[in-house]
């Protein structure tokens, strides 16, 4: 069976950590996707917000790990309403287990942070929201 394809959003400055998780994660014998490429660490203009589209197109559903500085994370916001326009669902999770996550400013308030669980991934991953 052909494994979810999963955008990775992130704070690169200060969640990479997170990112290493969640690749690990999708390395699992049991995991139900694979990781196309993730966040671009480059200034954020009409190109680099073109080339993330094209990427974002590419997969099935965008995973925005929220950290304790997503909201000033110009990057994941300009990712997440990208997302948005283009009707690719998303889905926010938790990336510090001792609290303290919050979404990126481009976040509806509809949206939900999610506990990151093994079990909570695969499920979100598989629509589970």
């Amino acid at each position: 069976m052909a494994k979810t394809k999963v955008f990775m959003s992130f704070d690169y400055d200060h969640d990479e950590d997170l990112k290493t998780l969640l690749i690990g994660q999708s390395k699992n014998d049991d995991s139900p996707f694979s990781l196309a490429d993730w966040s671009i660490k480059e200034h954020i203009d009409e190109n680099w917000k073109a080339h993330a589209r094209r990427r974002i197109l590419a997969v099935d559903v965008v995973c925005v790990i929220c950290g304790k500085h997503t909201d000033t994370a110009t990057g994941v916001s300009a990712e997440v309403k990208i997302a948005q326009e283009e009707g690719v669902p998303y889905f926010m999770l938790a990336g510090r287990s001792e609290g303290g996550n919050v979404m990126p400013r481009a976040a509806r308030n509809t949206d939900k942070l999610y506990k990151w669980t093994w079990a909570n991934l695969k499920s979100l991953i598989g629509g589970g929201r």
